[in-house]
């Protein structure tokens, strides 16, 4: 049989339809979306809203229509929020909606829904219940299911729902910041917590992984490769490390200066040092293609390293058209050990070895804690010092001192210690007198190595100031001073005056005292001598001037200042004819600046800087060249290039953190490792 003709719907009488896509009732002017010829949203407004007579049902040729018009995901989301906004609590006056054009572009924006169902033909399955639903274009009934059925998974909420990719790159994530090797994804306890926590989630094999790394790799590498390409000079930095006794590492960086006097530094490449058979040559050699491999082999000004004398032996340097400095941290630890006789070895063995005793045994370990309380000390732990890190053991001796008493009163009680050990850990009371004199003047220079550590920017600058602080001042003898405290001062003297060259005549081409004349508060140089000031100051006007002569060189011939010529007789009488005036034809033969100048440009802005008052020393160098540097812009240009050496090379990733990575990252190759500690360290 044919259809009949479709009938209006009732709701008609009560609502008048607004263009295309809206409606509005006609009882209280309330705004509603309309599309694809539904009349359910009205329906449901009117029976809830209006205190009318219940309306007559849709026929099945309306229904039909309904079932059968596409939808976009921007009406059905709009029918969802209706249907949570029309509760009774909720207020349904609404102001009418802003004009839109009939061109108006659709949402591309893929619904949070399908991170949960699934499509299967005409059909979605939800991976968390595997319940099945009709799928006609519309996700509406999948936001309810997910708002009724999964409340804690509600897409329209404000968290919204992790999609898969989302997972994958978090887990990318923190195997580069936690350095764990990539094979973690293979662990059967990762992948059971991911299971639990991320429903229906394929956990990606460890190749997929490794693109990942790769591509965070080359995306970073590619924004440092434009910073150094806007930088005129910088400094590399080679860190020597071992994640095992056969797994040898080098870690270059470099340090620079941005345009804006922001200081910079960014690991380059970690390369894999042999086993056997790497010299002097090789390293060199890996330094120098990693320079070139970036671009920046003419830029690198200094190289400064944590290696020994036997790797960087100057024969072998000579090629390489770079500056070599050893990092401050490993000059003064080894001052610090050729400065430990062996009656001071000895007492750090005693110490150690007492701190040993409370740090195993649990019953002297809680009659510490207790005896604390009672003698109102802080409850600390003590400390036991390290032979990789000589400032462990000023802070062990400084813990020892502060629990002194409570250490000898545990060793005096029977029913914690016995006899015997006591005996064996008891330390003599001039052995207590040498560690209360020695401490401070280790606690000395482990401030030296705080500050030039904690100096995030110029600390180059600082190095030569400190050493001959400590030279000239704390490391002095005293009269007080006992013997073995006295041996050692004089040891680190000497020590510190070999190895940082302090009585050298080519000490005003070190590039650590040159970046001390470039930093505004120690320009002065008040702790040389005056012959070594005027020897300083005259290599800073040969660096300037060298600099000046670059620049003009560089420049196209155009560009050049032309160099006045001097003007025969006959110009000199013509001019002499229409000038009477003497002192116009005395600038003409002198020059017109010669009152105002005494010399070139470049020697004045020298001489102006360094007679410039010094701040104080709580200011940051950079800062101050920011503000000032317009006013000297050759000295500042120059300060770029020296300011941006650090005083120390990198930490160590073997230190504190890096033995895991040491034990747990044997498995990586060593091209992995170089992206892993990449991306860690250029975050």
């Amino acid at each position: 049989m044919k259809r009949g003709a479709k009938r209006r719907s009732s709701v008609w009488t009560c609502f008048e339809q607004l263009g295309k896509n809206w409606v509005r009732c006609k009882k209280c002017h309330t705004t509603l979306k309309y599309c694809g010829g539904a009349t359910t949203s009205m329906m449901a407004h009117m029976t809830r809203h209006l205190p009318i007579e219940p309306l007559e049902e849709e026929d099945d040729d309306e229904k039909l229509v309904i079932s059968a018009a596409p939808r976009t995901e921007e009406d059905s989301s709009s029918e969802a929020a209706h249907g949570a906004s029309a509760s009774p609590n909720t207020n349904t006056t609404a102001s009418p909606p802003p004009e839109r054009e009939q061109g108006e572009r659709k949402r591309t924006r893929r619904s949070s829904v399908w991170d949960i169902f699934i499509k299967e033909d005409n059909e979605v399955r939800c991976t968390i219940c595997d319940t099945k639903l009709k799928y006609m274009s519309s996700t509406t009934s999948m936001m309810y299911h997910i708002k009724n059925k999964h409340a804690e998974k509600d897409a329209t909420s404000g968290d919204g729902v992790t999609t898969h990719a989302e997972v994958t790159e978090l887990i990318c994530r923190m195997i580069e910041k936690d350095m764990f090797p990539i094979s973690v994804v293979n662990g059967d306890g990762f992948r059971e917590l991911l299971a639990h926590t991320v429903h229906g989630y394929k956990m990606p094999s460890a190749d997929d992984i490794a693109h990942s790394i790769e591509y965070h790799y080359q995306e970073k590498a590619e924004k440092l490769l434009l910073q150094m390409r806007k930088v005129e000079k910088m400094s590399l930095t080679v860190d020597f490390w071992a994640a095992l006794p056969f797994q040898k590492y080098m870690t270059i960086s470099c340090s620079f200066i941005t345009e804006d006097w922001q200081g910079r530094s960014a690991v380059v490449h970690t390369h894999k040092l042999p086993s056997e058979n790497h010299n002097t040559e090789s390293i060199t050699e890996l330094l120098l293609s990693t320079a070139h491999s970036w671009g920046i082999a003419e830029k690198v000004i200094t190289c400064v390293h944590n290696g020994t004398e036997k790797i960087w032996a100057h024969q072998a340097c000579t090629s390489v058209n770079m500056n070599f400095v050893t990092c401050f941290a490993t000059t003064l630890q080894r001052a610090v050990t050729d400065g430990l006789s062996e009656a001071l070895l000895q007492i750090v063995a005693a110490a150690g070895r007492l701190v040993q005793h409370f740090t195993d045994n649990i019953l002297a370990s809680e009659a510490l804690e207790q005896k604390q309380m009672q003698m109102c000390l802080p409850q600390h732990k003590l400390i036991k010092s390290s032979r990789a890190r000589w400032d462990t053991i000023c802070d062990m001796f400084e813990r020892l001192l502060v629990h002194r008493w409570a250490i000898k009163a545990i060793l005096s009680d029977r029913t914690v210690t016995s006899r015997q050990e006591a005996q064996a850990l008891e330390i003599e009371d001039d052995c207590w007198q040498m560690i209360e004199n020695f401490t401070p003047v280790l606690a000395t220079l482990k401030w030296a190595t705080t500050v030039i550590s904690a100096e995030t920017e110029a600390s180059i600058s600082n190095i030569y100031p400190i050493t001959f602080s400590l030279i000239q001042i704390h490391l002095v003898p005293k009269e007080n001073d006992v013997e073995q405290v006295l041996e050692f001062k004089l040891k680190v003297q000497n020590s510190l005056r070999k190895n940082m060259d302090v009585d050298s005549c080519d000490l005003a081409s070190k590039p650590a005292l040159i970046a001390s004349m470039l930093d505004p508060r120690h320009k002065h140089l008040s702790f040389l001598t005056p012959a070594g000031r005027l020897t300083a100051k005259v290599k800073l006007h040969e660096l300037v001037s060298k600099l000046e002569t670059a620049i003009t060189a560089s420049l196209p011939k155009d560009e050049q200042q032309e160099i006045p010529v001097t003007p025969d007789i006959s110009q000199m009488a013509q001019l002499s004819k229409t000038r009477s005036n003497t002192k116009n034809t005395m600038a003409m033969l002198l020059g017109s600046n010669y009152s105002s100048s005494y010399a070139t440009d470049s020697e004045a802005q020298v001489d102006y800087y360094l007679r410039d008052i010094a701040p104080s020393l709580d200011i940051n160098p950079l800062d101050w060249w920011r503000v000032n540097g317009p006013r000297f812009p050759k000295v500042a240009t120059l300060a770029k290039h020296y300011l941006c050496i650090p005083g120390i090379s990198l930490p160590p990733l073997l230190s504190e953190a890096g033995e895991t990575f040491a034990t747990n990252r044997t498995r990586l190759s060593p091209e992995h490792v170089n992206m892993i500690i990449f991306v860690n360290r250029n975050t």
